[in-house]
């Protein structure tokens, strides 16, 4: 009945050209084949050691965040202390011991300054330590200029009076300490020398 349609599946009329195309994959395919199972080696290589140095660099930044964590990890804690060393230094100095006139007021300021000697005594176990760098010159790493005094005698930029220590932990700043710089005054050591040597 269906003598005029064409046949579903076509008749392969290349039957041996494939056949001859077969053999030529066939005889090249060994070399091929080994070409591309060495590019796809190699690729897996490029990829694994890829995949080692991340790991290794994942390991790395672990182990210095570990370290990080226990040097410093307890600073906001510190932190928070340090305004009761801070006021435990102004009830000491709002007295002072000479002025104590009766045995519970002498006892009552040996107990707070016992108190803040073990304050302190605790923050240098952890690395926490004070900074008070009255007489010394200024720095902006580590100290805050919240005056300037004139007519000191010292050197500008020496530091005169302390407000508030500073606190460092191990290497980095903690608070810096809030200090009264001299002005003007008798001229700096380090420019005398710079003079000189001209």
């Amino acid at each position: 009945m269906n003598d005029d349609k064409e046949p579903l599946f076509p008749a392969n009329d290349a039957g041996d050209d494939t056949g001859e195309a077969g053999a030529d994959a066939a005889a090249a395919s060994p070399e091929e084949r080994a070409a591309a199972l060495e590019a796809e080696l190699a690729e897996t290589r490029d990829r694994l050691l890829r995949a080692l140095a991340e790991t290794e660099n994942v390991r790395r930044r672990a182990q210095r965040e570990r370290a990080d964590a226990e040097k410093y990890g307890f600073a906001k804690f510190a932190g928070d202390l340090l305004s009761v060393a801070d006021n435990l230094r102004r009830a000491l100095d709002s007295l002072p011991e000479a002025e104590a006139k009766d045995d519970r007021t002498r006892s009552l300021l040996e107990g707070v300054a016992a108190t803040e000697r073990e304050l302190l005594a605790a923050f240098e176990r952890h690395n926490l330590k004070r900074i008070d760098p009255k007489g010394e010159r200024f720095d902006h790493n580590f100290h805050q200029a919240v005056f300037e005094v004139e007519n000191t005698g010292r050197p500008a930029g020496t530091i005169v009076e302390v407000l508030q220590p500073g606190y460092v932990v191990h290497d980095r700043l903690l608070r810096p300490a809030m200090v009264g710089v001299a002005k003007g005054g008798a001229p700096a050591a380090e420019p005398e020398g710079t003079d000189d040597g001209a």
